[in-house]
């Protein structure tokens, strides 16, 4: 006779029929998963249009989406991105969250070319002369007598406490040149991390 066990049907010899039950889900099981998926909508609402087409999304979705970014009272979105997480519930979102992966491994590797720019620019200013082969060697275009007259004004003015000009013009010329050579991974996906960096970040005692 044959007997159901953890949802499966099973003859009397234990032998699978092959036949798997499916567990319902918990309301509160649905409720995180409704929250994710909208937190995974809300982000597609800060992708270009370009790129939000290239994914592939069903009409609808896409035009839920698009209407949603031009949606400025703050209930009325926030009813528009539940609409976008139901609309999301019926497709397969491994595209979207494949994406989002790659553009979060992205900013994460252009975060630590970030902190390496402000690194070169505070050991130009303290004067360290070893820090000037290890950028040409990455960034053979450097003007060394440009950094260097840069890094001089920078250090006379955290000497005088003045504003840090010439510490951000050196910034900004290092950030230059390692964009010109390629630097950013984000903005190959479609987003931008340099440009919503500060120039200056932490700068001697700043």
């Amino acid at each position: 006779m044959a007997r159901r066990t953890h949802g499966n049907f099973q003859d009397g010899s234990g032998n699978d029929d092959g036949y798997e039950g499916e567990e319902p889900k918990s309301r509160s099981q649905l409720k995180r998963e409704m929250t994710a998926l909208q937190k995974l909508g809300k982000r597609l609402l800060d992708l270009p249009e370009s790129k939000l087409r290239s994914l592939g999304l069903r009409d609808d979705l896409l035009e839920a989406v698009l209407l949603a970014r031009r949606i400025t009272d703050h209930e009325g979105k926030r009813r528009q991105l539940q609409f976008v997480g139901r609309l999301m519930r019926e497709i397969d979102t491994s595209a979207v969250e494949a994406l989002f992966t790659e553009l979060d491994a992205a900013r994460e590797l252009d975060a630590a070319r970030f902190q390496r720019l402000e690194r070169w620019r505070d050991r130009l200013v303290e004067g360290d002369e070893d820090v000037v082969d290890e950028i040409r060697a990455e960034l053979p275009a450097l003007d060394v007598q440009h950094v260097r007259t840069l890094a001089r004004n920078a250090a006379r003015e955290a000497a005088g406490n003045k504003p840090p000009k010439a510490s951000r013009a050196l910034f900004r010329y290092l950030r230059e040149l390692r964009l010109a050579a390629g630097g950013n991974a984000a903005d190959d996906a479609g987003e931008t991390v340099w440009d919503d960096a500060p120039e200056d970040g932490p700068f001697l005692g700043e």
